[in-house]
């Protein structure tokens, strides 16, 4: 390729593209857990218990407004990706056009649906009286910057579908050290409460997307980027279908798991403080592998994409196969410390005298490798997956992974087997497989081969 900035994973080592493109996202996604986790660590300090939950509880509401935005953003990725495996750079400016425009007006129709909606979710979601006016501050502000958070997604998504990983993590790095120092501003020294620690997070969230889209522009040629001004006006109508085929499945999957496993989490709520206290610990400690499954798996998408598009198919295989030999070796090392050391590890998270929960630990041991596992296997396929570009198959994966199995199973083991609250969370962790189970047939089907190959050409 001409320019020094798009990355061509159709050519050169799998091994060291794989990892030098997932490292920056991993730890992108790292630091965007800790981002989340500063608000309330600093509003805890200083506001007690009852700004922790309304911080807790104003996020949980902005998670759910932004499921649109993840959803189209990595399908942007992929479709990216695809223009540049087929050596077609110059479609790239047209759909960025389209697609950032379209992620706008997203973003202006969820915030009106959030702050119309805003007090029956918070009442659905039993936010507790003395944290209620709180989370309504915190999540009334996010909602207005919810247009940083779609934007930011969006540059974010066409960077890395041209295989540009680095500068989204410095981007995020700004982002976040720029929202401590303006919580400890607002929170601490300016008394705003949780208000305030949502505005330093949106302030946050718009200087990391100005400085995204100013770094894009500066270097749009060096990415082959042929943007026009017009191309956000006028939207490609065929680009927006594509987008929106592919978008909807991957934010219906977002979406989906998010309320299945705020469904799950409210039946274990129901065993009582020790149980619920527990699940925190244990989300926390999976969420270490979810991180490594999430880069990898965003990592692969590209890069399978690309090669895809350029009908590299054996080089489809081994990026396919180096995912699995890194998230495995990950999961096994996991499996093996939470097999040796379980009481030890949930004792890191919680007082020794709260023994209640600790016992707890050693019953979780097989569904924690299993979550492991299942977290390493959906990497490989979701790659595939979504990869390849194929509305019906992410649309299975996202009704069944989301919906039907991660509830079924819950409710057979946990209420039909009376297993409690280790049958919700084995549910849970067996729905963690239907990724891998059906990105296998997809694999072995070899349908993936002409997914891109019949859209590029017509």
């Amino acid at each position: 390729m001409n320019s020094t900035q798009i990355k061509d994973f159709t050519k050169g080592n799998v091994s060291k593209q794989l990892v030098r493109f997932a490292l920056p996202l991993f730890l992108s996604n790292l630091l965007q857990v800790l981002y989340s986790m500063v608000d309330m660590v600093v509003v805890g300090k200083v506001l007690g218990k009852a700004g922790i939950s309304a911080v807790s509880v104003g996020g949980d509401v902005t998670h759910l407004l932004t499921f649109v935005a993840m959803g189209f953003s990595s399908a942007a990725q992929v479709l990216i990706a695809k223009y540049i495996g087929a050596k077609q750079q110059y479609k790239t400016g047209r759909f960025v056009g389209t697609m950032s425009s379209f992620l706008l007006l997203c973003a202006v129709v969820m915030s009106a649906v959030g702050f119309l909606f805003q007090d029956g979710i918070l009442k659905l979601m039993n936010t507790p009286a003395e944290a209620y006016s709180g989370a309504a501050d915190y999540s009334a502000v996010c909602m207005a910057g919810l247009v940083f958070i779609y934007g930011y997604n969006a540059v974010s998504a066409i960077l890395r579908g041209m295989g540009d990983s680095k500068h989204p993590f410095v981007f995020i790095s700004i982002a976040a050290v720029l929202n401590l120092l303006l919580d400890i501003i607002f929170v601490v020294v300016l008394d705003m409460g949780a208000a305030g620690a949502a505005l330093a997070t949106v302030i946050s969230q718009a200087i990391s997307f100005i400085s995204c889209t100013v770094f894009l522009a500066l270097k749009k040629e060096n990415f082959e980027l042929n943007v026009r001004a017009k191309d956000f006006a006028h939207w490609d109508k065929a680009m927006l279908l594509e987008l929106v085929k592919l978008g909807i499945p991957m934010a219906i999957k977002t979406a989906s798991i998010q309320v299945s496993k705020l469904f799950v989490n409210s039946w274990i709520n129901s065993y009582g403080v020790a149980v619920s206290a527990f699940a925190g610990i244990a989300n926390k400690i999976a969420s270490v592998s979810n991180l490594i499954s999430m880069s990898m798996n965003t990592a692969g998408s590209t890069m399978v994409g690309q090669n895809i598009a350029a009908g590299e198919f054996e080089r489809v295989k081994k990026i396919l196969k180096q995912i699995a030999l890194i998230t495995l070796a990950v999961s096994l090392i996991l499996s093996v410390l939470m097999c040796l050391f379980p009481q030890e590890i949930f004792a890191l998270f919680t007082d020794e005298t709260d023994k209640d929960v600790l016992d707890i630990a050693n019953g979780y041991v097989p569904i924690a490798v299993l979550l492991f596992t299942g977290s390493a296997l959906r990497a490989v396929m979701n790659a595939l997956i979504n990869g390849s570009g194929n509305y019906a198959i992410n649309f299975v994966t996202a009704i069944l992974d989301g919906i039907v199995l991660r509830i079924g199973l819950a409710l057979l083991f946990g209420l039909a087997l009376n297993m409690k609250h280790y049958g919700f969370w084995l549910g849970d962790a067996l729905a963690g497989f239907t990724p891998f189970w059906i990105g296998i047939v997809f694999y072995i089907s070899g349908k993936w081969k002409t997914a891109y190959k019949e859209k590029i050409e017509r």
